[in-house]
């Protein structure tokens, strides 16, 4: 969870500033107030063309990663390995020409 988080704030910050910064404006009512804006940190993450091509490029240790934290919900640290191999993964992902790329419409 938090790699993703990583990724998802590295390329769709705005998008999670505004989410977070309306989060804080509505205590008792944000699940309603900022619907809009989570929707579009969800866009933002599954658009953007850097995260889409690690979705691509890493699809197998991501699965290995997530399937051990379902089956190890109570111990989530038994997985660090499967997390490392995610990371190492992302960080071999050819990403020349699209790093500062918009996101894509869906």
């Amino acid at each position: 969870m938090e790699a993703a988080m990583a990724i998802t704030t590295k390329y769709c910050q705005k998008e999670l500033e505004e989410y977070g910064g309306c989060v804080v404006s509505h205590p008792a009512s944000w699940q309603e107030k900022c619907l809009d804006l989570k929707l579009k940190v969800a866009q933002c993450t599954s658009s953007h063309p850097v995260i889409r091509k690690i979705r691509t490029d890493c699809a197998g240790e991501f699965s290995v990663f997530e399937r051990c934290l379902r089956e190890n919900q109570s111990s989530a640290e038994a997985c660090q390995p499967h997390l490392t191999r995610f990371l190492a993964c992302v960080e071999t992902v050819d990403l020349s020409g699209i790093a500062n790329a918009a996101p894509q419409p869906t």
